[in-house]
């Protein structure tokens, strides 16, 4: 994993951090669930694991992110997509990451704790955490895929307002609120139906209310979607 940008060139080699040092063969991020339904079976679970996870390249290049990830920044899976990890992340020490591209390097496959901060995407305060790190794959193939598990750390500052929505929470109540199926919405925005009904309960629960219509009820009064527009529209 190298800290340049996820459009570095692939498949060049390096002494040190900063650099792609591996080639970066096309990898599916399905990994030994890549064929037949067991790859939907796969993208559907990550979609349901409230833990953010993400799957990458050995160069930080992300191949997929759950929802639980994206929110993190107020996005949408699909928005992470081609974005380096250490673009996402600020790591807090330089002598873990350089260990994990040391160990990537030899081809040692074993678990490594990042220590990182990133700024939240819906109020944009400075968030803590730990990114594990584990190298996934058939161990024939090198380099292998990064499977990248993040835990906010306790001590992080407090969540949002609880009045606030990120901008994909916004479209996806605006869309709800003009009679939009949860299915059209996944569609209109780049989520599956599991990754609308994720930001949906994490919204009912934030705010306190049961049902779709409720929360478009709660979004209006609190201002999360213009009052005087149609089509309903995040205000």
């Amino acid at each position: 994993m190298d800290n340049g940008t996820a459009g570095g060139t692939p498949g060049t080699e390096a002494d040190g951090v900063g650099k792609p040092w591996c080639d970066s063969a096309e990898i599916d991020p399905a990994g030994p669930y890549a064929d037949g339904p067991w790859r939907n079976y796969f993208l559907i679970l990550l979609d349901r694991i409230p833990t953010p996870i993400a799957v990458c390249r050995a160069h930080g290049e992300v191949l997929i992110a759950n929802p639980a990830m994206a929110a993190q920044w107020g996005a949408a899976p699909g928005q992470l997509r081609g974005r380096n990890l250490l673009d996402l992340f600020e790591p807090r020490a330089k002598a873990q990451l350089d260990r994990l591209t040391e160990a990537l390097r030899l081809g040692r496959r074993s678990r490594y704790p990042v220590e990182v901060r990133w700024r939240d995407g819906a109020d944009g305060s400075e968030r803590e955490g730990e990114l594990t790190i584990d190298p996934v794959g058939d161990p024939s193939v090198q380099p292998p895929a990064l499977l990248a598990l993040l835990r906010v750390g306790e001590s992080a500052p407090a969540p949002a307002p609880r009045a606030s929505a990120s901008p994909v929470e916004a479209r996806i109540l605006a869309l709800a609120a003009g009679g939009a199926t949860t299915a059209s919405i996944g569609t209109a925005l780049g989520l599956t139906v599991d990754g609308v009904n994720y930001h949906l309960t994490r919204l009912a629960r934030r705010w306190r209310v049961q049902g779709r219509t409720a929360l478009v009820a709660r979004a209006y009064v609190l201002g999360v979607l213009s009052a005087d527009s149609w089509p309903p529209a995040p205000a």
